[in-house]
């Protein structure tokens, strides 16, 4: 047992994995998953429990997306559902890389997500490992390659980014709230965020974008969690 913010915390090993579960005081039957990055920037984790949802996260192996993590963390949704009587469809938080996990998430299991919150994702990786582009700052190339074993090269013609999974979200219509630094230099919102925004409202899906004036990379969030809060609460059962 721990504490996270006042709230039960239940630890535990799934899958070979160390998994959280957070516990409301008063339970809605929602769950809220952090793909990645547990305990950063939690205002509106902290904020969704204290609605009623359950949070929960299961560790990765790595940050990039890879199968084995993805399907994990279905497998985690799935078997939270059953255990605490709760909605199978998951809210995903997703920061920087956990953004990019969100989106290979939900395009393969998307039956087991109701809404994303995006914060800077990776959805280029061109531009973040690859730094093709303007990304100037925090040099990750090393990790992704350990992981993902592609090439810069290869990169060029590879067509399992984050963005090439933008029409299954489609598919699906899975509401998105969108939160970026227009000063970005690790993930660039040009070369990321926008072209997932730019996707949603040229097919008209699903999103609110809300970038911030004069910020990097960090922090994520807002100063004010209550919009990205309420787009969540608006977009769930």
């Amino acid at each position: 047992m721990g504490d996270f913010y006042g709230f039960q915390m239940i630890e535990f090993e799934f899958d070979g994995r160390n998994a959280k579960v957070v516990l409301p005081k008063k339970f809605n039957g929602r769950l809220v998953l952090k793909t990645e990055y547990f305990g950063a920037f939690p205002d509106v984790e902290v904020q969704l429990v204290n609605n009623g949802f359950t949070l929960a996260h299961v560790k990765n192996t790595n940050r990039w997306g890879t199968e084995d993590n993805v399907d994990r963390q279905a497998a985690f949704i799935k078997y939270l559902a059953g255990e605490y009587h709760l909605n199978p469809k998951a809210v995903l938080v997703g920061m920087s890389c956990g953004g990019m996990e969100a989106v290979y998430l939900a395009a393969k299991y998307p039956e087991n997500v109701s809404v994303m919150y995006l914060d800077a994702p990776v959805m280029n990786f061109c531009s973040c490992p690859g730094k093709m582009g303007i990304a100037t700052e925090e040099s990750i190339w090393d990790e992704f390659y350990k992981y993902r074993g592609i090439s810069k090269s290869e990169l060029i013609n590879y067509r399992e980014h984050p963005v090439d999974k933008l029409p299954l979200l489609k598919e699906h219509n899975i509401p998105v709230i969108l939160v970026y630094g227009d000063s970005d230099k690790v993930v660039p919102y040009t070369e990321n965020g926008i072209v997932l925004e730019r996707f949603y409202q040229e097919n008209d899906l699903c999103i609110k974008a809300l970038g911030k004036a004069g910020c990097g990379h960090h922090p994520h969030g807002l100063e004010d969690p209550a919009p990205i809060v309420d787009f969540i609460l608006e977009h769930t059962m």
